[in-house]
């Protein structure tokens, strides 16, 4: 991952979440996220277009919901362009508008949840 949270203090100033909001955050974030592959999976088992499990394939930049949920409070609080917001998480700018857009409604989601 590309960023290293040190203390609460960046955490806030890069996130505009204390860790414990963050952790807070994290489970709903989490479940969401599951539910929203879940679906995904299913759609395209029905259409014949889905080839492996939700899962399967390779991690990518964001292996774990803390790295996905991380990636996208961060873009939310800064606002950088795709090109920085692809170097920070270590991934080619197209990667990075894909994820945003991947991840936005599920944070959406879990925030009015």
């Amino acid at each position: 991952m590309g960023l290293q949270i040190r203390d609460d203090r960046q955490m806030k100033a890069l996130t505009g979440l204390s860790q414990a909001q963050f952790a807070h955050l994290l489970p709903v974030f989490s479940d969401i996220y599951q539910t929203t592959q879940q679906q995904t999976y299913e759609q395209g088992v029905e259409s014949g277009t889905r080839t492996r499990p939700p899962g399967g394939g390779s991690k990518g930049k964001l292996p774990t919901m803390a790295d996905k949920l991380l990636f996208v409070l961060y873009y939310y609080k800064t606002y950088p362009t795709f090109d920085v917001l692809g170097t920070q998480f270590d991934m080619v700018r197209s990667k990075a508008h894909e994820n945003l857009h991947k991840l936005s409604p599920i944070l959406y989601n879990t925030l009015v949840h």
